[in-house]
């Protein structure tokens, strides 16, 4: 006798649980895990539609109270079946169980209790607001100076954007509240008709967003690779208002990190009430509205991370990928999904348009562009009338140590920020820490260690020894670089808070502010410090990544970049990828307004592609030199790449049983490295045991991962990470 699990009726109810139900045996063979089926619910047995995500022999419950599935159930057009053949899709594609994939894939529902619409509204004329504006302006007071500037045009806004996204504090709603020249108002229905506001387009801009709207029809994916500042968001406007225009909605994807007012604001200004927002600080009940809103038509664009690409809409005719490159497109939690290959499933499904946007795309989307397979459209110039690319130096800090300067600073930057500083201009500091995990490198001459057979950095261990993560390969920590005999070896590292110490001692007049992990732990971290930023309330901003994505200050003219080198040590093979990308979004932060922009970069590996290509905002030069590294090593994606991370309290059954998976699938056509302990070797009492796996093609790697699946002993868990 069989026994499935099921999931009831998606659409209302939680996903916490699932319900067993007994196959009959005419079922046997017809149902499968992801059919749906009637089913008999609750008390009064009304005929539910549910879902089989799991079937087994174990019955998990009394047998008097395990109830016959009545029969399939005919699959429909509804949404729900659209987001079931997704999740049943990236279970197959990255593994996992169908519970993992509709977890990702469903809004869990929450209670939840609607809140009164309110609006902010002007009492007065529009002049006397514009007067106002000017005066909040004049006097600095940008907080006011961003409540006041869109009832310029309008009459209201939401008082949950004002509040929230666009940072404005309850205390300035209540000055002009009090003052006579607004008003706070509770409405029903669309509060937010938007003003209508139309982009300007310049040429390339409108040849790009003609492009999209006109060949939508073709089915290829859209890469619109634009320099930084070349006005990619005013392009996706475009395209939005076309597809909204022909009754369907759009899904506009952006980093967590870039979500801000500023975006979000661009949105409202065209689009109005019909704008939605998600991210991962909201509450669960929160989301699961912004989702019922969706499914229910009310509102017709979404725009958030990742998570968003799963909003339900009926007739959805767009996909925005915005920033396509980052990482945090890339899901750490099972199913391991990449959100642009399930944006591609998705928008195929329902014949929907999907634009990927980037100053510097993936090495992956590139190449596709170069294949054919994505159409390339291209902007080459800054929106803003008069803005140019930074002027970028290289430092040799090698050069720096030899002078005598044992400073973080080298002598350019120290006069850069000093000229900054006297001009009443602003600057960032970037220490680059992404990926970091304690590689070994030499002051002296800038050599990375790095394995003999698999030209990655070896990791530093706590025992004092290096290892490679991709082949095994072990060796003891030098006493001199092995390059140049230097004693100035030692694994690397340095934080932003020492950095932000060393910057107040340098600079004591200077007033300071550091954004990294620990500065945004609240709710609003993030956004305070932005905020606080953007109204000038200080002159230098430290910190790591977080400071250099999609933000637009206009008068930030100096970008320092600490160790621009240090995640080329990272070791994994998309090392160069990451540099690049950080080093070239860095770069782009300065100069985007009518102030000329200057960037400084300092390194020990000043000749290293990455490093030059990004100064001088190149990616062309970079991506040559970078495929060919990757076919020459046959990485992705000149080669499908497969991780196999396995997990057990047993070090040494582990060991055991990740070599003899390694021997089961090591076959012709299939390239197996290790298996080798991973850079955690364990965590929370689990050993962590890696394997890399290489083929010429996912569907080779799929049915690696499907025998893996099937041979995997008791006691070991699998976790698979694809990358092509």
């Amino acid at each position: 006798m069989q026994y499935a699990d099921v999931i009831v009726d998606i659409s209302t109810t939680a996903l916490d649980r699932t319900f067993q139900y007994r196959i009959p045996d005419e079922l046997e063979g017809t149902v499968t895990v992801g059919s749906p089926v009637l089913i008999p619910f609750g008390s009064s047995d009304k005929l539910r539609k549910g879902y089989i995500v799991g079937i087994g022999d174990e019955l998990k419950f009394p047998v008097e109270r395990i109830k016959n599935i009545v029969g399939p159930a005919e699959k429909d057009l509804s949404i729900e079946d659209t987001m079931m053949g997704i999740a049943y899709w990236m279970r197959e594609q990255y593994g996992g169980t169908l519970y993992d994939a509709l977890r990702t894939v469903l809004p869990v529902r929450k209670k939840v209790q609607k809140q009164p619409k309110r609006i902010i509204r002007r009492k007065v004329s529009e002049e006397d607001i514009r007067k106002a504006y000017q005066e909040a302006t004049a006097k600095k007071h940008k907080a006011k100076a961003r409540l006041l500037e869109p009832l310029c045009t309008q009459d209201f806004i939401p008082y949950e954007i004002a509040s929230g996204k666009m940072n404005v504090a309850k205390a300035t709603i209540d000055f002009y509240v009090g003052a006579g020249l607004l008003e706070v108002a509770v409405t029903a229905g669309d509060y937010y008709p938007g003003d209508g506001l139309k982009v300007g387009l310049n040429e390339e801009q409108q040849k790009a967003a003609e492009a999209v709207i006109t060949r939508r029809g073709e089915g290829r994916p859209f890469l619109l690779f634009g320099i930084t500042g070349s006005g990619k968001t005013e392009v996706y406007i475009r395209i939005i208002e076309q597809v909204l225009s022909e009754g369907k909605q759009a899904i506009v994807l952006i980093p967590e990190i870039a979500l801000t007012y500023q975006t979000l604001l661009r949105f409202y200004r065209c689009f109005g009430d019909r704008v939605g927002y998600v991210h991962s600080k909201m509450a669960l009940s929160d989301r699961y509205l912004q989702c019922e809103k969706a499914k229910n038509g009310e509102i017709s664009v979404m725009i958030g991370p990742r998570s968003a690409l799963f909003t339900p809409f009926q007739n959805l005719g767009l996909i925005v990928i915005d920033e396509e490159q980052e990482l945090s497109y890339h899901s750490e939690t099972t199913p391991k999904y990449y959100s642009d290959e399930v944006a591609i499933k998705r928008t195929r499904d329902c014949g929907a348009a999907l634009v990927l946007g980037s100053a510097t795309p993936s090495v992956k989307s590139f190449r596709r562009a170069e294949s054919g397979a994505y159409i390339l459209l291209e902007l080459t110039k800054r929106a803003k009338e008069g803005a140019q690319l930074p002027t970028a130096e290289i430092v040799d800090m090698r050069e720096e140590l030899t002078s005598g300067n044992r400073s973080v600073f080298s002598r350019s930057l120290r006069q850069a920020i000093t000229e900054c500083l006297s001009k009443k201009q602003q600057a960032m500091l970037f220490l680059n820490r992404r990926g970091f995990s304690g590689f070994l490198s030499c002051r002296s001459c800038g050599e990375v260690v790095k394995c003999p057979h698999c030209d990655v950095s070896m990791t530093v261990h706590r025992s004092g020894n290096l290892q490679c993560h991709y082949c095994g390969h072990t060796a003891p920590m030098p006493k001199q670089c092995p390059a140049c005999g230097s004693k100035y070896i030692a694994a690397f590292g340095t934080g932003t808070q020492k950095i932000e110490e060393l910057v107040k001692k340098e600079f004591p007049d200077a007033r300071v502010m550091r954004m990294d992990a620990d500065t945004t732990k609240g709710k609003d971290g993030y956004e305070t410090i932005l905020g606080a930023f953007a109204e000038g309330k200080a002159d230098i901003l430290v910190g790591t990544q977080m400071i250099v994505k999609g933000h637009d200050f206009g008068n930030v003219t100096l970008v320092g970049v600490l160790a621009a080198d240090l995640s080329l040590g990272v070791s994994e093979y998309s090392a160069a990828e990451r540099t690049f990308h950080l080093l070239a979004q860095a770069a782009g932060r300065a100069g985007r307004d009518r102030f000329p922009g200057k960037v400084v970069i300092q390194t020990y590996r000043p000749d290293h592609y990455a490093l030059t290509a990004a100064a001088a905002q190149d990616y062309r030069l970079f991506y040559e030199q970078e495929i060919r590294y990757r076919k020459l090593a046959q990485y992705p994606p000149c080669a499908s790449m497969l991780r196999v991370l396995g997990l057990g309290k047993d070090e040494a059954a582990l060991n055991e049983a990740m070599k003899t998976l390694a021997e089961i699938v090591r076959t012709k056509g299939v390239t197996v490295l290790g298996p080798a302990a991973d850079g955690m070797r364990y965590a929370m009492d689990i050993f962590r045991v890696i394997l890399y796996i290489k083929a010429g093609s996912k569907d080779a790697l799929i049915a690696v991962r499907d025998r893996l699946e099937r041979e995997v002993p008791e006691g070991i868990t699998l976790q698979f990470e694809f990358s092509e």
